[in-house]
């Protein structure tokens, strides 16, 4: 898509350590891929209760801390605030978060929004 058709790639990913750890690999064999979320800056933005949050557990803390001494994430600094805040908050979510505001949330609202605001890392 992106070399024949030069079309952007987006991610749409969990907001936990495991979702940018797969992001990261996808950027390895897709330079330039675009993280559109769910991004722990979107919590707040996009007001996910908090009954949609899940707490993070050390395991999830321990790839956290390790995901930010790789280079792979250092040379993003998105990616890198990203992290932080998800540390700071000790809050993690699930894509299916956006369903708790109705069943095509996801496809009506928030990726129509992230794309005409050109919300993406």
């Amino acid at each position: 898509m992106k070399t024949e058709l030069m079309l952007p790639v987006f991610a749409l990913m969990d907001s936990d350590p495991y979702g940018l750890k797969i992001l990261s690999g996808y950027d390895l064999t897709t330079p330039g891929i675009k993280w559109l979320g769910i991004r722990s800056s979107d919590l707040d933005k996009y007001e996910i209760s908090e009954q949609c949050r899940l707490r993070m557990t050390e395991h999830d803390i321990k790839v956290a801390k390790d995901l930010l001494e790789e280079d792979f994430i250092k040379k993003n600094p998105a990616w890198v605030d990203e992290l932080n805040l998800m540390l700071k908050t000790k809050q993690k979510a699930e894509i299916q978060a956006l369903s708790s505001f109705r069943f095509q949330y996801l496809s009506e609202t928030y990726l129509p929004l992230k794309l005409k605001q050109q919300d993406w890392i």
